[in-house]
């Protein structure tokens, strides 16, 4: 166990890397992937089980401890994601299906990356777990009643399958996965640090297949679909930021926030936009499993450089100050 642990880490620590890879090869060799587009919903549902693995009953302790923090956090997830999507697609005129796709992407939950992020940057880290598993057990309510309001008069919404969709997709696995870690604790703790990356190539095939059934499409969107995300994105992580500053977060709390806004369950967005929309709606979702692997690394780096250099900058006045 103790090889295939080591092979864990090395898996997650590089999941920018292998979306990229995968994303690429699929582009190359579509016909790869397309066979397995219609297992989708499950690769997803595996992932939500692996997250509900991962999940101890102190993640949801920190509500009754902490309720304005989870609160901010929930509420500012789900408020400014979408909104900027809207925006952003409205600003750069976006087709309907690109529109709707990347709306989509804003009003679903954040994804499981934002906690391994946090963690990175020094955030709080029990704060973005609590956060991001309470804002993924209410999707299936806020998710289609959310896309229904911004979505709905762009591209026709059938808001009761997409929220069965994503009780199938999201709550079950998540309970089944709580379950087991109840009822089967030793089992699941010895196969631990296995379950992120197994996660990790669960998220990197799922955007394959996406990339692969958008293939020839891709091509003449790209460059608007990316800057569209690209933007969506960063917005997202600066309000998020920002706006917990200014509500009087701490810097961690703040820290955890802005991710919890700025990563998504893009792979989520892509699957409900291949069941429920044209398929060309997947892609917003496909590039943003891409690019806020990327984006979010570049900033928890960018805090734990500004820390160190905080930290030796305050060693050395300490130091001159004692001569």
């Amino acid at each position: 166990m103790g090889k295939l642990a080591r092979a864990s880490q090395i898996v997650t620590k590089y999941v920018s890397l292998w979306v990229i890879i995968g994303a690429l090869a699929a582009f190359c060799y579509p016909m790869a992937f397309k066979p397995l587009a219609k297992e989708i919903p499950y690769l997803l549902a595996m992932i939500m089980l692996g997250m509900g693995l991962t999940m101890t009953p102190d993640e949801f302790k920190l509500v009754m401890k902490r309720p304005k923090d989870i609160f901010y956090g929930i509420a500012l997830r789900y408020l400014i994601m979408p909104v900027v999507a809207w925006c952003v697609a409205k600003a750069l005129a976006l087709p309907p299906e690109l529109a709707a796709g990347l709306i989509l992407v804003g009003c679903c939950p954040s994804g499981t990356a934002s906690n391994v992020m946090t963690f990175i940057a020094r955030g709080d880290t029990a704060l973005s777990v609590s956060v991001s598993s309470l804002n993924t057990l209410l999707a299936p309510v806020l998710t289609p009643a959310i896309f229904l309001i911004l979505g709905g008069a762009i591209i026709p919404v059938n808001t009761s399958a997409l929220f069965m969709d994503i009780i199938k997709i999201i709550v079950l696995p998540i309970i089944a996965g709580v379950s087991l870690r109840l009822t089967a604790g030793k089992y699941v703790t010895y196969f631990q640090p296995v379950i992120p990356a197994i996660s990790v190539i669960l998220i990197v095939i799922t955007i394959g297949v996406v990339v692969a059934l958008n293939a020839a499409k891709i091509s003449t969107v790209a460059f608007i679909a990316l800057l569209a995300v690209i933007i969506h994105n960063l917005l997202g992580l600066g309000l998020g930021y920002s706006s917990s500053r200014a509500l009087g977060l701490s810097e961690p709390k703040s820290r955890a926030i802005a991710f919890e806004i700025g990563v998504e369950n893009s792979g989520l967005a892509a699957a409900l936009a291949l069941a429920h929309l044209d398929p060309i709606a997947a892609i917003p979702g496909a590039i943003f499993s891409v690019w806020h692997n990327l984006s979010g690394s570049i900033l928890a780096a960018y805090w734990v450089k500004k820390d160190l250099s905080r930290s030796n900058t305050t060693s050395v006045y300490v130091e001159v100050m004692s001569q």
